[in-house]
């Protein structure tokens, strides 16, 4: 069991998956996914100072092939319909290689229904993930005052369950990758203040087990994913040292593959470039040396953000 973070073996990891372009089944069956791998990918090779590590203009070639210009937005393989997860890792990569050109944002806009809710594509499916996804994606654009904010806020707030989390919708259970979506969406709209954020963060704290990793919900395994939602929200609610830091360190560690390299969901598992991502998302925010800092607005490095202008509040 690996003590300390192989680096070079994770960057390998991503590189070989890069070039994994075959005719198996299992590379069509995940082309749904693939948009947001190669975001996921990508932003795990910039924290870890390697983000030259794959070619820059085969990835925008990539992403451009991806658009779809019967609706503005990007599908997460060439000729897939558009949908608001593929189209916000589209930006994010573009912007990863300094390649993000305004959009049209009317695609984005379009989405939001009357009560202030997010549906994900044109089949009408609203999550508080695809309202993540849309307001992350105008900030990265510049183009947040094209969206109707107090809406916004007041449905996220319609989220919100007693125990201070959020579910996917008005209503749904409290979740921690759900809580991402709305704290994130709430930083970016300047709402944090809106919320009860002490006994949010009393629930998140509730999500580290005793063997230091997080869960999604009460009663449920720890996952090194989780790292990154419940450690993001406690960041940006300024309460990051409610948890027990150098015991997550060592579970996200732990569940290091350190032959093949990446990242598994927890030790003895199948390493996967997501969990690789937020694993190494999750050691920056806790400081881990090596690593570039990591903005828990965005999931993507602090120092681009703060390029783009976009940056908010947060405990590092």
């Amino acid at each position: 069991m690996a003590s300390t973070l192989l680096l070079d073996k994770h960057v390998q990891f991503i590189k070989k998956l890069e070039k994994k372009r075959d005719s198996s089944l299992a590379y069509h069956m995940t082309a749904h996914l693939r948009m947001n791998g190669v975001y996921w990918g990508l932003c795990a090779l910039a924290l870890m100072e390697a983000g030259d590590e794959l070619d820059r203009d085969a990835l925008v070639e990539f992403v451009l092939s991806c658009y779809d210009p019967s609706t503005g937005g990007f599908g997460s393989y060439p000729k897939h319909d558009s949908h608001i997860l593929s189209t916000l890792s589209a930006i994010q990569i573009l912007a990863l290689k300094d390649a993000l050109d305004p959009t049209d944002h009317a695609v984005i806009l379009q989405l939001q229904l009357p009560n202030g809710s997010f549906q994900g594509d044109r089949w009408g499916e609203t999550d508080t993930r695809f309202l993540y996804c849309a307001t992350s994606a105008l900030a990265h654009l510049g183009a947040l005052d094209r969206l109707d904010q107090e809406k916004t806020i007041s449905w996220i707030l319609r989220c919100a369950n007693f125990d201070g989390g959020f579910g996917l919708t008005e209503g749904a259970e409290s979740h921690a990758a759900q809580v991402f979506t709305c704290v994130g969406a709430l930083s970016i709209l300047n709402a944090l203040d809106r919320i009860d954020q002490d006994t949010l963060a009393w629930w998140l704290a509730e999500r580290q087990v005793p063997a230091g990793g997080l869960n999604g919900r009460p009663q449920k395994l720890e996952d090194v994913c989780y790292s990154w939602w419940v450690l993001s929200s406690l960041s940006l609610l300024h309460r990051l040292h409610w948890i027990d830091a150098q015991k997550l360190e060592a579970f996200i560690l732990s569940a290091q593959d350190p032959d093949g390299g990446g990242i598994a969901d927890r030790a003895d598992n199948v390493a996967d470039v997501f969990h690789t991502q937020f694993g190494v998302a999750g050691l920056s925010l806790l400081g881990y040396p090596g690593l570039a800092k990591v903005d828990p607005t965005y999931c993507m490095p602090l120092a681009l953000t703060k390029k783009l202008g976009i940056d908010r509040p947060f405990q590092q």
